[in-house]
């Protein structure tokens, strides 16, 4: 338990709204069109919508095994016949109308979504608040020639969606909304098409492999998937037991090793003028963006076995989106000539980290502490931690939001303290261990940056 004092609010947090307010909405009602023209989603989508009932039915018929193996055997082949010709129609026909009663709309100010069979949503999307367009094509979507569009907005935790659309559609769409954000008139907007991009950098699906082989955590997961069930049936005796105990870790080694693979396959990044494209997925395509001045923390990580390859992981905190990936793993020029795209003038290689003091860490963290460092420059305030597995963390000064110093009852008596800077994407950065009156002055020099580095931020724009 720790006492936390001294807390500096060098700022107020971002603009985030996502839901129109009253006045909000009547406003941009006014400079909308009288009646926007309403597109419908793509003729497919209602075989994704049919999807709903149909696992209900399946829940129900697992559920219920053995009475239902008794009705269906109790009834004549006429019978059969009619009844699975009806859950045919009730499925259709449920997809047809979730389908032709959802439309989408873009006006002048915002993109419009109607849905909803029984319960109608309406869901405004105001253009000045998307800061990303992700598009992604799951594995069927993929053979039928669809798409999905997924819209991270300022202030919501959950991104809406259009599923399905054509790919041409759907790039379309995204091109144009984009285009609108940045500033354009609708007519300009559609005239743009897709902004070009230029290839910065591509993960081979070798060096992805070799990656994970030689990262401690998969190796680990992989050991204790197997030993796991193995020792679950020594003790109990029961194959069923180790079957149960083995599903769940199938399922935890699977995320962290193949899922994994899948997932970052032929990772490539590109910049284009609406921020960093992000094109991977083997099975799956995802095509995400990094929206430009949003990054709130950079973090290089580097495992224990890849440092002598010179290899690292980039990964952000981007406010209000789920993109955490940059780079699933490159050598470290490579890495931080793409992090200087998200970071402009930050220096990376020129960070000199001051350990943490020794006389009073060592007993404070024993064995460890000689993993944490700091770092601040004149954009940035960077911190390091971990011995095996090295994290380093990036926070330009504008994007800090408050900071913080805590200083526990163990750590007082060793003279040491604390110092927490957060960030607009919920998170904190800390700098570990730091002498008490280093910490204090450390505490008012960072607010006092960051409300320098705000005020001299260059706005967070689109197509800039």
């Amino acid at each position: 338990m720790t006492a936390e004092s001294g807390a500096v609010e060098p700022g107020a947090l971002e603009p985030g709204a996502a839901d129109l307010g009253a006045a909000d909405l009547g406003a941009a009602t006014a400079q909308s069109p009288a009646s926007p023209t309403e597109r419908r989603l793509h003729f497919l989508t209602p075989l994704r919508r049919a999807w709903v009932p149909l696992a209900a039915i399946l829940g129900v018929a697992v559920q219920q095994g053995e009475n239902l193996a008794e009705w269906v055997g109790a009834l004549s082949l006429v019978l059969r016949a009619v009844a699975l010709v009806s859950l045919v129609l009730v499925f259709g026909v449920y997809g047809f109308l979730s389908w032709w009663f959802t439309h989408y709309a873009v006006t002048d100010t915002e993109l419009r979504i109607r849905s909803g069979l029984l319960f109608r949503r309406t869901a405004h999307i105001r253009l000045d608040r998307i800061q990303a367009i992700d598009v992604t094509r799951p594995l069927l979507a993929r053979v039928a020639g669809v798409a999905k569009l997924r819209l991270d907005v300022i202030g919501t935790d959950e991104k809406d969606e259009l599923a399905f659309l054509g790919e041409e559609d759907a790039g379309r769409l995204r091109a144009e909304l984009l285009a609108r954000a940045a500033g354009f008139t609708p007519a300009e907007a559609v005239a743009l098409g897709e902004a070009p991009e230029r290839e910065l950098l591509r993960v081979t699906p070798r060096d992805l492999a070799v990656s994970m082989l030689l990262t401690l955590s998969t190796s680990a997961a992989v050991l204790g998937g197997l030993t796991a069930p193995v020792m679950v049936w020594w003790f109990s005796s029961s194959p069923w037991a180790a079957a149960v105990a083995l599903l769940p870790v199938l399922g935890g080694v699977w995320k962290g090793t193949g899922g994994r693979f899948l997932t970052e396959y032929d990772w490539t990044v590109a910049e284009s003028p609406d921020g960093l494209r992000l094109d991977h997925g083997l099975l799956d395509r995802a095509h995400e963006t990094v929206p430009p001045g949003r990054v709130q923390t950079v973090r290089i990580v580097e495992p224990l076995l890849w440092r002598r390859l010179g290899w690292v992981r980039v990964e952000l905190a981007v406010a209000g989106s789920h993109n955490d990936v940059l780079v699933p793993v490159a050598t470290r020029a490579a890495a931080y000539a793409v992090v200087a795209r998200v970071l402009p003038g930050v220096d990376l290689a020129g960070l000199v980290f001051a350990p943490s003091p020794g006389r009073g860490s060592r007993w404070v963290v024993p064995v460890w502490w000689k993993g944490y460092g700091l770092a601040v420059s004149e954009d940035v305030f960077a911190t390091r931690k971990g011995r095996l597995c090295r994290r380093t963390e990036i926070v330009p000064h504008a994007k800090v939001q408050s900071v913080r110093y805590s200083q526990g009852p163990w750590e007082r008596a060793f003279g040491v303290a604390d110092v927490h800077v957060d960030t607009g994407a919920n998170g904190t950065v800390t700098a570990r261990l730091r002498g008490a009156a280093e910490a204090a002055g450390l505490l008012h020099a960072q607010a006092a940056r960051s409300r320098t580095s705000r005020a001299s931020a260059r706005p967070d724009r689109w197509m800039s």
